[in-house]
């Protein structure tokens, strides 16, 4: 149990001092925001910095702290030391890095961020990737809370007509304007969220479980190996690509840029404080990681509704699983929004005029419709690669970002660098991926990331001459 107080302890105090070093390097200023100079009232709209944070947390938070926490929880206590370290020093800089860079290019969206400073055969990658990527988010956080809300009303009331109900929402919520909606209900489910990771961690800390002490050893019952499938498992648990598309959301509407550090970096660490405290729950609840994994094969769902009940009682499993429920379909929900501003930043389609959000919004939630039929753990898996792939390359692009603008740009490329190796490696090892043996994947995961890293210095720190016009990108970039 000292293991979880101490990392709870780094993840509020590396808040407090490590925040302060990605705001000092990125070097916010007074100038007037996007949310200032091109409100549309649509996406572009001023909201207050408390609001904006829970509408954050919300978009970021999903089933990714919760079910990802679980799931890395089934190696060990181990786990604890990436949610902390993983959030610290390479989720909250992520999240950070690219809400701040959104702001200083009129709220662009992570590919064109991409392209800008990584050339353009990379933004029309990204373009494609983050589409994907979103849907993908989308689907698996359709039949999670189809599922939770079917388990909380009568047997007439299944979990295909939540998934209707639920994808109905998901229509309204990507094309009203931001403040309507989601401006105006996701800081109530904020709050909720708040109270139910507070309900389950006293819970466990007073209820007399055991929550073990940190080891390095590989507890995972199928003994599956730690590097690097409980780093791609955590997901958003420690730093996730998926952030990288949610922030540009808010930086839209962000009226002064000295906030981003609270908005961006504080919700990481909101988010991992929640993984933190379901991961200890996890292995506390069950027992170990032993018992942990059977609970896990009737599904992620059923474990959060058994933890919740257990725990809190009728009353207080009502407050946990509204925070539960309103988790992934505030991530979903503008998931969606995000692929539709996305494909507007792509195809320079205005967003102002109500039909042409909807004919983005359609086709969208079309697709996102027939692929919910689809296993959504096989859906998941491919999620949870192309996740952290993507905040691998949103890591470079920051990378390059403060490289151009003379700032310290190693606290963005060290992380840069481990997550290509995550990332590379996992794939090369993964069964939907090649399904290649650790003798090979592993020196393969790090020569891969030493080419990222050479790459990087080669082009950008020993060529310093060869992009002088980068220095006005954040002035001629147009969205």
């Amino acid at each position: 149990m000292i293991s979880f107080f101490v990392c709870l302890a780094l993840l509020i105090g590396g808040f407090t001092v490590y925040s302060k070093i990605a705001e000092k390097v990125f070097g916010p200023d007074d100038r007037k925001t996007p949310a200032l100079t091109m409100t549309d009232g649509s996406d572009y709209v001023p909201m207050g910095t408390p609001r904006i944070f829970l509408i954050q947390l919300l978009n970021i938070a999903g089933l990714g702290p919760i079910f990802g926490a679980l799931a890395g929880a089934c190696w060990g206590p181990s786990v604890f030391l990436w949610i902390t370290f993983g959030t610290l020093l390479g989720g909250g800089v992520h999240d950070y890095m690219v809400g701040m860079m959104s702001m200083r290019h009129k709220g662009a969206s992570v590919s064109e961020l991409t392209g800008t400073y990584l050339g353009s055969a990379m933004k029309q990658v990204m373009r494609v990737f983050s589409v994907v990527l979103l849907v993908l988010v989308g689907v698996s956080f359709s039949t999670g809370p189809a599922n939770l809300l079917a388990m909380l009303t009568p047997n007439v009331l299944d979990t295909r007509f939540w998934l209707a109900v639920v994808l109905i929402y998901y229509f309204i919520a990507t094309f009203v304007p931001i403040d309507k909606l989601i401006g105006k209900v996701y800081p109530f489910f904020g709050i909720c969220l708040i109270v139910m990771a507070l309900g389950v961690g006293g819970a466990i800390l007073l209820g007399g479980y055991h929550i073990p002490e940190i080891t390095l050893e590989n507890l995972h019952p199928a003994n599956t190996p730690i590097w690097p499938t409980m780093f791609i498992s955590v997901a958003c648990g420690a730093i996730s690509g998926f952030h990288a598309t949610q922030s540009p959301l808010m930086a839209r509407c962000l009226t002064n840029e000295k906030d981003g550090r609270r908005v961006f970096y504080g919700a990481m660490v909101a988010e991992g404080i929640i993984a933190l405290i379901w991961a200890a729950a996890g292995v506390a609840f069950y027992n170990g990681t032993g018992g942990l994994l059977t609970a896990l094969g009737n599904g992620q769902s059923s474990v959060v509704y058994e933890i919740c009940f257990t725990l809190l009682g009728p009353v207080g499993a009502v407050i946990a699983m509204i925070g539960v429920i309103a988790c992934p379909i505030s991530s979903a929900d503008t998931a969606y929004r995000s692929a539709r501003l996305t494909l507007a930043d792509w195809f320079k389609f205005d967003q102002k005029p109500i039909k042409n959000r909807l004919m983005l919004t359609v086709p969208l939630l079309a697709v996102g419709s027939v692929l919910t039929q689809i296993d959504v753990q096989i859906i998941w898996r491919y999620f949870s690669w192309s996740n952290q792939t993507l905040a691998m390359i949103a890591l470079w692009s920051a990378s390059v970002y403060l490289f151009r603008k003379k700032r310290f740009y190693w606290l963005t490329a060290l992380p840069a660098t481990f997550m290509s190796a995550v990332s590379c490696t996992y794939i090369l090892i993964a069964k939907e991926g090649f399904q290649l043996p650790t003798s090979f994947a592993y020196p393969a995961g790090i020569i891969f990331a030493a080419v990222c890293l050479g790459t990087f210095v080669f082009t950008c720190v020993l060529g310093k001459g060869k992009n002088a016009e980068a220095d006005t990108a954040e002035e001629a970039y147009s969205v």
